[in-house]
């Protein structure tokens, strides 16, 4: 569970319960996110690699 937005809730007038399921909810996504934040940086990785690579080619052909 989320703390920091459990405690929004209750201070924003929400019943505790209420409060704390939307925080665990919340939960789910976040891990949700974690995961994708972990397969973008391997995404950036991979098209850092193939505009590298595309570079030296393109340079190799232009130089040639």
């Amino acid at each position: 569970m989320i703390s920091e937005v459990y405690d929004a809730f209750v201070s924003a007038g929400a019943p505790e319960e209420k409060a704390r399921r939307a925080a665990e909810a919340l939960t789910v996504y976040e891990s949700r996110f974690s995961k994708l934040e972990n397969d973008m940086a391997v995404i950036k990785w991979m098209l850092g690699f193939v505009i590298a690579i595309l570079s030296a080619v393109a340079l190799k052909l232009f130089l040639h």
